[in-house]
């Protein structure tokens, strides 16, 4: 039986914090840029004011359209796909306009993908598999398998039994099992 792989979307598949710089910067006519997030969410970082229409963001339909896929990810999924169960679980309910944008992003930027294999959940300690690739710590809680920490601007104060950084790292650990 193979082994299954859940993988986040939103800063792990996808580079969402870019576009989250670019909207926010043209509509508030800022420079914020992502070295200034250090540490730090965006949420973190721009005035109080600003927070709920920054948060506002995903819940555009627009906001999914042509987000940049980071470096290797869409090949590195597809030779993992060779090899294990390969599921997308993405925490859609904190934007539930987002499904079908983020279905329509998926579709287009992971064609060789089921739909069958989209999970777009709450809480990811509800799904089932071995291991959960994610740029939020807070969703394995309650995972049973193991967390893969995957590096974003907000995370990497964070220890994490297991960090990778980019898609090679992510190809490098899965090539050792």
């Amino acid at each position: 039986m193979r082994k299954r792989i859940a993988i986040d979307m939103d800063e792990t598949i996808c580079d969402t914090m870019a576009r989250h710089l670019d909207w926010y910067n043209t509509e508030f006519q800022q420079n914020l840029t992502k070295a200034d997030l250090h540490g730090l969410k965006i949420y973190d970082k721009v005035p109080q004011e600003h927070r709920a229409r920054v948060r506002a963001y995903p819940d555009i339909p627009a906001f999914f359209d042509d987000i940049p896929v980071y470096p290797h990810a869409a090949e590195v999924i597809a030779e993992l796909h060779e090899r294990y169960d390969i599921v997308i679980a993405t925490a859609a309910m904190e934007h539930p306009t987002s499904f079908t944008p983020k279905y329509q992003w998926l579709r287009k930027y992971l064609p060789f993908l089921s739909p069958m294999n989209y999970i777009f959940c709450g809480k990811k300690n509800v799904v089932q598999a071995d291991f959960l690739i994610d740029d939020s710590s807070r969703h394995f809680d309650g995972f049973v398998g193991q967390g893969i920490l995957f590096t974003a601007q907000h995370n990497v104060h964070e220890s994490a039994q297991v960090r990778v950084n980019n898609w090679l790292e992510v190809r490098d650990y899965f090539s050792e099992r």
